[in-house]
């Protein structure tokens, strides 16, 4: 096994084909977009956060979903029409709600991992994005939150975290620029935050410098094992094409499911919308008001990060409606009247909507490894956290790959 597809340009992707091309694989990624990180990828509320690896697989998740259900502007809105897809979903997250202990731990422990590959690729590879090395202020309005929050921690801390509560003074302290009515917070300074545009893009050129063969505008359509690996089919400029290889990665996102039942799988993704702001602070009021600290809003499930001087991102909320794209005004204006409330000083003139769909399992966990076809890998399915996780799930499946191929891994310097 040594030609080696890789279905997806995302960040799961990008930093898969790049752990492929350092075992000595010979890999050509695949994705419909014209660049990589066009869909998920693109503008997600770039925290690096392993003090968010809590899953959601509780029943107050539930609650919380039929009380919001009403109510467009919630953190988490469910379309009720019915879908076979999102009831079986919902069944099977229930089904997953004792695991919640377990896959905290674990998911805090994959992050941890993460943070330091990400960080060594950028560094071998001589690429910048716009990272924020200033930790995640977790903030929250009231004490029930706070509560809650401690019991998280002794989770994060059973994972190799280390997480402290701050007071209000403390967190004015590291954020000075943070406004409104705050109980207290919880304080990573391992934490931090980046553009996971940018960084794919540019991990992306390194794995073409090194000799990755891109195809950009290239919908896979078709995988069809056979005898000695698998056949590739996908449409692009010049029309249908097929090509073979010894094996593949599918890192497809919400289109994972799909891919895998051709090859007898089942991976049951599902599409969890999340929409994001970018605000661009084209004034020195607006860049002197703004957090350059990351910072958590747990009640509101929004998430911020500052991506050098000029830009502020701002995402949250949950949504399963399907495949749906659309970016709901409904969705968009609580995010901006967050940013108005707690930095009143920030212009959201310049503010930018963005909505993307998360490849999210019921039980939160990444589906990471062996299909049961010879030669199928997955890659896909990190829901919230791919920019967190993907630097070590990519880690984990090449030695899968490695391990399948039957050769000891060889020892690659970085170009």
């Amino acid at each position: 096994m040594r030609k080696i597809a890789v279905i997806g340009a995302g960040i799961t992707g990008i930093t898969t084909a790049y752990a492929l091309l350092n075992r000595g694989f010979e890999v050509t990624v695949f994705d419909r977009n014209r660049y990589a990180a066009m869909e998920t990828s693109f503008a997600n509320g770039g925290q690096l956060s392993a003090s968010n690896a809590e899953v959601w697989t509780r029943w107050s998740t539930i609650f919380k979903g039929l009380k919001w259900m009403t109510q467009p502007g919630a953190p988490l809105l469910v379309n009720p029409r019915p879908s076979w897809h999102k009831y079986s979903w919902m069944a099977e997250f229930m089904a997953s709600i004792p695991q919640y202990r377990a896959n905290t731990v674990e998911t805090v422990r994959l992050a941890i991992k993460a943070r330091e590959h990400l960080k060594a690729h950028a560094s071998a590879e001589g690429f910048a994005f716009d990272c924020e090395d200033r930790g995640i202020l977790h903030v929250y309005k009231c004490k029930a939150d706070f509560d809650h929050a401690t019991k998280v921690n002794a989770l994060l801390a059973e994972g190799g975290l280390e997480r402290h509560a701050v007071g209000v003074e403390e967190m004015r302290g590291i954020e000075p620029t943070l406004k409104g009515d705050l109980y207290g917070g919880y304080y990573t300074t391992s934490d931090f935050t980046g553009d996971i545009h940018a960084y794919a893009r540019g991990l992306g050129d390194a794995c073409a410098r090194r000799g990755v063969s891109f195809r950009y505008g290239a919908d896979v359509t078709r995988l069809t094992r056979c005898e000695s690996g698998l056949d590739v089919g996908w449409h692009g400029a010049n029309g249908a094409i097929t090509e073979h290889f010894d094996g593949v990665v599918v890192c497809a996102g919400v289109r994972s499911r799909d891919l895998a039942r051709q090859v007898g799988d089942r991976v049951n993704v599902y599409p969890v919308k999340g929409y994001s702001i970018t605000v661009n602070m084209n004034d020195d009021a607006s860049r002197a008001a703004a957090p350059w600290v990351s910072l958590l809003d747990d009640k509101a499930k929004v998430v911020t990060s500052r991506l050098g001087a000029d830009r502020f991102r701002v995402a949250g909320t949950a949504e399963f409606n399907g495949y749906n794209k659309d970016i709901r005004d409904d969705r968009i204006v609580p995010l901006v009247k967050w940013v108005e409330d707690l930095f009143p000083g920030v212009s959201t003139e310049h503010a930018v909507p963005w909505a993307g769909l998360r490849p999210m399992m019921p039980n939160m966990m990444p589906r990471v490894g062996a299909g049961r076809a010879p030669g199928v890998f997955y890659n896909t399915g990190h829901g919230h956290l791919g920019w967190t996780l993907s630097a070590a799930t990519a880690e984990v499946v090449a030695d899968q790959v490695l391990g399948a191929a039957g050769r000891e891994r060889p020892m690659l310097a970085a170009a």
